[in-house]
């Protein structure tokens, strides 16, 4: 417990940067209530005001909490989302974030991933990667994924990259922690092809086996496999089903351990998401929003292939 009070307060100080002067909101589930509680410590032991609210447990990454919990979110300095399902898509992250908060979501979190893997990379390296991959993002048009005899193709034109740290200074920022990963919003009907999913899917975990999407004018079509057939249930029938995000892995010390929070973060991987994705400059709200990691594609910005470096 010694160790897990130690990284706590590590990340409050080195990733979220917390002030004399900062209330902390630490919103949480039964499913992490007992890990919110050692940040909720933390922020006691660092003489800040730190506040816990819990709710009931989202149904689905993307749900939006309830209006207490939203409303809250927007009246303190520092929001920590603990919770098993992810708030980062969400209408309450974003107008906490409008409204100047510094928002850290950690969904899924284990007491494994406080000791080792993500947590523990070197979060200058990662801030750096992070700009690059986001600059080549910045600047290009067209995104083609190519997996074995798979090959996916969006268009990114207009669209602003976001840079997801895990580093909090400034008013309004927020992304996931641990974090390490540069994503946006593809043109929402723009998307085409086939693509091999190889890594792991958010809500279902690592994949025994790849599954193929098969991707028509920006809609999920198909998905092969038991695992493919799981995710359409996840995403519904409804506008759950429309691309969302493409973002680009840039942690080298995440790992692919089945939990999303980690996964999405793996350097070497990219992920393709569906559902909504109004809350970082798209035009989708569907209530839902789940993330498929690639391993190891090959991946054009333009006509440039992008390298790991």
């Amino acid at each position: 417990m010694h160790q897990l009070t130690e990284v706590t307060k590590s990340v409050l100080r080195n990733n979220l940067h917390i002030r004399e002067n900062d209330h902390i909101l630490i919103i949480t589930d039964s499913e992490l209530a007992e890990i919110a509680n050692v940040f909720f410590q933390s922020g006691i032991a660092a003489g800040n005001e730190t506040m816990l609210m819990q709710m009931t447990p989202r149904y689905k990454s993307g749900e939006e909490p309830p209006v207490p919990v939203s409303e809250a979110m927007k009246y303190a300095e520092v929001v920590l989302c603990i919770t098993k399902h992810s708030l980062t898509h969400t209408n309450a992250r974003k107008e906490a974030s409008a409204a100047g908060v510094r928002v850290a979501t950690m969904p899924g979190i284990t007491l494994d991933m406080l000791h080792e893997g993500a947590i523990t990379a070197d979060y200058l390296e990662v801030e750096e990667l992070t700009k690059y991959y986001c600059g080549l993002l910045d600047a290009g048009e067209e995104v083609d994924i190519k997996k074995e005899d798979t090959h996916l193709s969006f268009s990114i034109k207009g669209r602003k990259s976001i840079p997801s740290t895990g580093v909090f200074r400034e008013k309004g920022e927020s992304g996931n922690l641990p974090s390490g990963e540069s994503y946006l919003a593809p043109l929402e009907d723009t998307a085409n092809g086939t693509i091999l999913i190889d890594g792991a899917i958010a809500g279902i975990g690592v994949l025994s086996e790849p599954i193929e999407l098969t991707i028509k004018n920006g809609r999920l079509t198909d998905a092969s496999g038991k695992d493919g057939k799981h995710l359409l249930e996840l995403l519904g029938d409804g506008k759950g089903r429309i691309i969302a995000e493409f973002g680009i892995g840039t942690n080298k010390k995440a790992r692919l351990t089945g939990n999303v929070l980690e996964d999405e973060k793996v350097y070497g991987t990219v992920h393709i998401a569906f559902g909504s994705n109004k809350s970082f400059g798209g035009e989708n709200e569907a209530g839902v929003h789940i993330d498929c990691v690639i391993k190891e594609p090959v991946v054009w910005i333009d006509d440039k292939v992008i390298s790991f470096k």
